[in-house]
């Protein structure tokens, strides 16, 4: 594909990625002069006629989805039997790639991205359209930390048929149980995925791994997925509560709407206690239920494919593993259903708090002074120890961990988070220590090639920005790049550059001797003004005989004139021979030539024309040479005769005799 034009416009550089259904190149609008990620589907997809069809209304679709955090489509069309999609080129790595180079991601951040994921599925819920391939390959991180979810409506083109089929479409690690039973899907299935990727971008760890996808779908179906904090102690309750719903079995568990699930993410954030929907309002205080480490997950396959779906057990999915949010954590996550046991758990915690209250009163306890919590999240490291210390608290633990999101030396989050506390106690901290940083190599003047190859060793990656004519730097090499060469550039993120297109001029195609309209419409084509001047000649009407210029060189754009013939322009010169000079002269004139006149002896009568230098045609202003008649020829004087002679030639014959 790699130099292949598509449409007459999308010229294709290299291959970035590729998936179960599609490659994605990067490419260059050569119309619009910008850089494009071009998407193009499989053959054995191509070929499907149901998938073609759902494709170009699903194309259509995902065009009109406008959001921040979605990757915009342009453009799709069909070029040598597939289909391809061209979309924006979004900077930066994707979410997958970022966990298998970090691991466990920032809480706060895991709870921005899935807050900024929601908020694109709203846009496409709203507009019915379900994306069915929520995964952390889908999801693009930017070097400005915010995120772009790309192949909205292309995985519903195949699994959303009417007709029933023995597979479905997604990637196993993410789809949803009813996804991978094969049942009708809604925006539920979207949340369970999610709830997926929150999970491995908090933990590190997928829910759910196998040795193949089917025993991953039938995991989905059947299995309650340990609670993140049972592979990451460390992590905010909150946070684990709302990565539980999402992943409810039953989609009536989950979060109602993409957007309630954004809000609850939103109000993590700030601090504010959760309202996870149906009456379930979780807080930090909540007792945890610690599993094992999970186990080391087993490779297997991350691209969208096709998959046997996976039968249930004669139930819904909402009586086979499912849990309610209200009391996910009992038994180890999974659902209790004996009314009585909740009613005697309810009564002994309700005894133990009123027993504690008594305690509490008689023991002296109430001596010691609860204040308020201060909030010290976004405050710089100094800031917020003075103001800790300044409400009566002292400063407890303080971590490091590095946040691409929130700039160096920023509170990120503290515990407590707000409420009351005991004067005097330790509020732990956690400070963003920025991101890793590493210096921009020098690019410019390279290849692309080249300067890809240096920006690897050093963990970065490039990516063409524009292209410029340039009188200085050969077409094809590197003029300039962002960051510049020494500055710090975040470990992992992106040089841009912009490539010569060599020289601002080129040649205008030759176009001597086409016709006029032919001629026009070539030069037009080729990008360049046409002015049109007309001549006689002798070339056929309405040829070009001449151009301006031809051979040297032009800016793109510029202006080339033409000179198109009139035909000949040729008279007919009158015959003025045995004519009178005066007359043939006013004949020739009239005619539109000038007359030169020159004279020889002729036995014609005097003043008469006897020649003329040219008859037939010619130009109008040639001259015609006319030969006047000057009279006969004067006659030679006759020679003496020798035998007669004058006197004196007598008297010296005599003379000489005597």
């Amino acid at each position: 594909m790699t130099g292949k034009v598509l449409a007459g416009r999308y010229e294709i550089k290299d291959r970035i990625g590729i998936g179960g259904m599609a490659e994605v190149y990067r490419a260059q609008d050569n119309t619009l002069m910008r850089v494009v990620a071009v998407k193009v589907m499989l053959p054995q997809f191509a070929a499907d006629p149901a998938f073609t069809q759902r494709f170009r209304q699903e194309a259509a679709a995902a065009a009109n989805l406008q959001s921040p955090y979605i990757v915009n489509v342009y453009d799709w069309g069909h070029e040598d039997g597939t289909y391809f999609i061209v979309m924006e080129f979004v900077r930066g790595s994707d979410l997958k790639t970022a966990i298998q180079q970090r691991g466990a991601i920032n809480q706060r951040k895991v709870a921005e991205i899935g807050s900024q994921v929601c908020q694109a599925l709203t846009v496409a819920h709203n507009q019915d359209i379900i994306h069915r391939d929520i995964k952390p390959q889908n999801i693009m991180v930017q070097p400005d930390g915010n995120v772009k979810v790309m192949d909205f409506g292309i995985a519903r083109a195949k699994n959303s048929v009417n007709d029933k089929t023995s597979a479905v479409l997604g990637t196993a690690h993410y789809i949803s149980p009813e996804q991978a039973q094969g049942k009708d899907l809604t925006a539920a299935s979207d949340i369970y995925s999610l709830g997926v990727v929150l999970y491995e971008a908090a933990t590190g760890t997928l829910p759910f791994d196998g040795p193949d996808a089917v025993s991953v779908a039938m995991m989905q179906v059947k299995d309650d997925p340990e609670p993140p904090s049972a592979i990451n102690p460390d992590i905010d309750p909150a946070l684990e509560d709302i990565i539980m719903v999402a992943l409810a079995k039953n989609p009536a568990d989950r979060f109602a709407t993409a957007n309630d699930m954004r809000l609850a993410l939103n109000d993590y954030l700030a601090g504010r206690p959760l309202n996870l929907g149906r009456g379930n309002s979780f807080t930090e205080a909540q007792t945890r239920v610690m599993g094992a480490v999970a186990p080391a997950p087993v490779p297997l396959a991350d691209s969208t494919q096709a998959m046997p779906y996976v039968a249930g057990s004669g139930s819904s999915p909402s009586a086979t593993g499912s849990f309610q949010t209200t009391n996910f954590r009992d038994q180890g996550g999974k659902k209790s259903t004996k009314k009585p046991v909740i009613i005697a758990v309810v009564a002994a915690v309700l005894a133990i708090a009123i027993i504690g209250g008594l305690v509490w009163a008689f023991a002296g306890a109430g001596d010691k002074e609860m204040v308020p919590v201060p909030n010290v999240v976004g405050m710089t490291e100094q800031q917020a120890e003075e103001t800790i210390r300044q409400e009566g608290f002292q400063v407890g633990t303080k971590d490091y961990p590095l946040d691409e999101s929130v700039p160096e030396g920023t509170v990120i989050s503290q515990d407590p988070s707000g409420g009351e506390a005991e004067k005097g106690s330790k509020i732990n901290l956690l400070i963003s220590g920025g991101d890793e940083e590493v210096d921009a190599p020098k690019i410019t003047g390279m290849t692309p090639d080249q300067a890809k190859e240096v920006a690897e060793k050093k963990g970065l990656n490039v990516a063409q920005s524009e292209s410029q004519y340039s009188d200085t730097v050969d077409e094809g090499l590197i003029i300039s790049q962002n960051p510049a060469e020494g500055q710090k550039v975040p470990a992992g993120g992106t040089i841009e550059y912009v490539v010569s297109r060599g020289p601002k001029t080129t040649k205008a195609p030759n176009v001597i001797g086409m016709d006029v309209d032919q001629a026009k419409q070539e030069l037009q084509n080729a990008g360049f003004g046409v002015d049109v001047n007309e001549e006689y000649s002798d070339k056929p009407e309405g040829t070009v005989f001449k151009q301006n210029p031809l051979n040297d060189p032009i800016e793109p754009g510029g202006t080339v004139s033409i000179t198109v013939s009139l035909g000949s322009n040729e008279t007919d010169i009158p015959s003025v021979v045995g004519q009178s000079e005066s007359t043939a002269t006013t004949a020739l004139q009239n005619a539109g030539f000038s007359v030169k006149t020159q004279r020889a002896a002729s036995n014609d009568p005097e003043g008469t024309v006897i020649d003329q230098s040219q008859t037939g045609k010619a130009e109008p202003g040639s001259t015609i040479t006319i030969t006047v008649s000057s009279g006969p020829a004067t006659p030679d004087p006759e020679p003496t005769d020798p035998g007669t002679g004058d006197g004196n030639q007598d008297s010296q014959d005599e003379g000489d005799n005597a």
